[in-house]
């Protein structure tokens, strides 16, 4: 969601990742690191509290495909990391997973190198084609996309369910993450609509490899699906024990005397990040 460093960290991050050794590993800056045979990742250099490591740009292709798709380009300036995402040969698609600049910042410098469209959900962040549908079939670059529909986190959240062959790969955007747990973005976001996420990505990609937006991939969607979807469910807990300590009930309760109670284990420096969550939370307990 929010950038920090500069260009210069971009430089001192390649330095890193290619003194590595030669297969590199999460988190490996300025390089293309393969994941898996159709999918590759190139990790922006903006680490921060809501970026861990920094946001993963995916270039998806097929084996011998001269296209590539692109999804997430990055922050809006990151000019390094934009000129490596523009250098991968056959660029035909830009796919965004949601509105954060973090995500989208990048789209206007991308497109000034390599005019392709770009598609997401949000009609704000498409340009030379429509936005994005639920259950959408995209056939390029090799490979089957399916567009799935998971907002909570943002309300225009989508993932993909990348197919070739026998293999399949999910892009999960920041509704799940590779290490950590997501922020639900009180301001469309809603906790309602990322359980309703969560268990569909459990029916529907239980056995696919996680590409997150952040963090290191794993080998499962499932497994790590079902641990956010307890961790949620434990934290309502939570909170619902919070106010009842506080004597106030969900419709009066301030978020952040929320965040003192039942974050107060956790660095205050992510405090304004959960209390994002615990709104989304309290509104939840007030519909039910």
């Amino acid at each position: 969601m929010t950038d920090n460093g500069s260009d210069a960290g971009d430089t001192a991050g390649d330095e890193i990742a290619h003194q590595a050794g030669d297969v590199p590993v999460h988190p490996a800056y300025g390089v293309v690191r393969g994941v898996t045979p159709y999918a590759s990742v190139l990790l922006c250099n903006n680490p921060g509290n809501m970026e861990l490591d920094g946001t993963n740009t995916w270039i998806l292709r097929a084996p011998g495909s001269a296209e590539c798709v692109v999804v997430d380009p990055g922050p809006p300036n990151k000019k390094g990391h934009v000129k490596r995402v523009a250098e991968q040969p056959g660029i035909a698609l830009v796919l965004i997973t949601h509105r954060h600049f973090d995500h989208t910042g990048a789209i206007a410098r991308l497109r000034k190198r390599v005019d392709v469209p770009v598609r997401a959900r949000s009609a704000k962040y498409t340009h030379g084609a429509a936005p994005l549908a639920d259950r959408e079939v995209i056939e390029i670059a090799g490979l089957r996309i399916t567009v799935l529909y998971t907002p909570g986190h943002t309300g225009d959240s989508v993932s993909f369910l990348v197919e070739w062959e026998d293999r399949r790969a999910l892009l999960t955007g920041d509704t799940i993450l590779g290490s950590g747990t997501t922020v639900i973005d009180p301001s469309d976001g809603t906790l309602r609509d990322y359980l309703n996420s969560l268990n569909r990505i459990i029916v529907e990609g239980e056995d696919a490899v996680l590409l997150p937006a952040h963090g290191p991939d794993h080998p499962q969607v499932g497994p790590v699906a079902r641990y956010y979807k307890k961790h949620r469910e434990e934290r309502i807990d939570q909170i619902v024990a919070a106010l009842d300590d506080l004597g106030v009930s969900a419709k009066k309760a301030k978020p952040m005397k929320v965040v003192r109670k039942v974050y107060a284990d956790v660095d205050k420096k992510l405090w304004p990040a959960a209390r994002m969550s615990v709104k989304a939370q309290l509104e939840y307990l007030r519909e039910h």
